[in-house]
């Protein structure tokens, strides 16, 4: 679904107005006709159309990210994917007051770049990698974010959808290995967890050949099949929303 099938941002169109519009034959606002809802919904969604359109054509996410209500939120990432930075961290712990982060990955537009500890993980290179129109995580609501405000004393206000929140909408449930699996992604190792990423790092530390290879691969491979999830996600809820 892209931005401009929607009319839920409009004050007064929930989600039965809004499915009512599109079987009426207004699936994007090119194709809206006030005649198709009462006069007070015509001019506010017109007043929407006319606002919105600048703010898509320039990219104001922000935007969008304002007008939509959080549970909607996955609607941004077709028309910002090519451009969103999908991310993923890895730490020695899961207190973001007291553990530190070891090592993060950034993938976008096909690109995938890590930052380690000790090397290049600073606070002005994550500040310019996340740098993006849309951030995306899976539960980095809860994790990653609060972890790099805290860690790199940054103020993570860009646009960010949490995959977690609309996988569980699409009846992909579990952790992010669990609902690879589900939508057909096959991982070249064997599946590692949080604990092996912390013994990972200890090995690293100790000097342990290999320990940090492995932590940016498993890394890397976390943040690189978001993707994939975001797109069959979206998919779904798409196949059931849109008639």
């Amino acid at each position: 679904m892209r931005l401009e099938n929607s009319y839920i941002p409009v004050e007064g169109v929930g989600e039965a107005t809004e499915r009512q519009l599109w079987e009426a034959g207004a699936r994007t606002w090119e194709a809206f006709e006030p005649s198709l809802c009462g006069p007070t919904t015509a001019d506010r969604i017109e007043s929407f159309i006319e606002t919105a359109r600048p703010r898509l054509d320039s990219g104001d996410s922000a935007f969008f990210d304002r007008q939509l209500p959080s549970s909607e939120q996955w609607r941004l990432y077709e028309d910002f994917r090519d451009e969103a930075c999908f991310f993923d961290i890895e730490t020695t712990g899961l207190n973001h007051t007291h553990d530190d982060v070891t090592c993060v990955t950034f993938h976008r537009g096909g690109d995938t770049e890590t930052l380690v500890r000790g090397d290049d993980l600073t606070r002005e290179n994550v500040r310019e990698l996340l740098d993006a129109p849309l951030l995306v995580t899976f539960n980095g609501a809860r994790f990653d974010v609060p972890f790099l405000e805290e860690s790199f004393d940054l103020s993570i206000d860009a646009p960010h959808l949490d995959l977690m929140y609309p996988c569980k909408r699409a009846d992909l449930t579990g952790g992010l290995k669990t609902i690879e699996t589900e939508v057909g992604i096959q991982r070249d190792r064997p599946d590692l967890s949080g604990k092996d990423a912390v013994r990972l790092w200890r090995e690293h530390e100790r000097g342990v050949d290999g320990s940090l290879e492995t932590l940016i691969s498993y890394n890397r491979e976390d943040t690189v099949n978001m993707q994939t999830v975001a797109d069959r996600t979206v998919e779904r809820l798409d196949e059931r929303l849109l008639p």
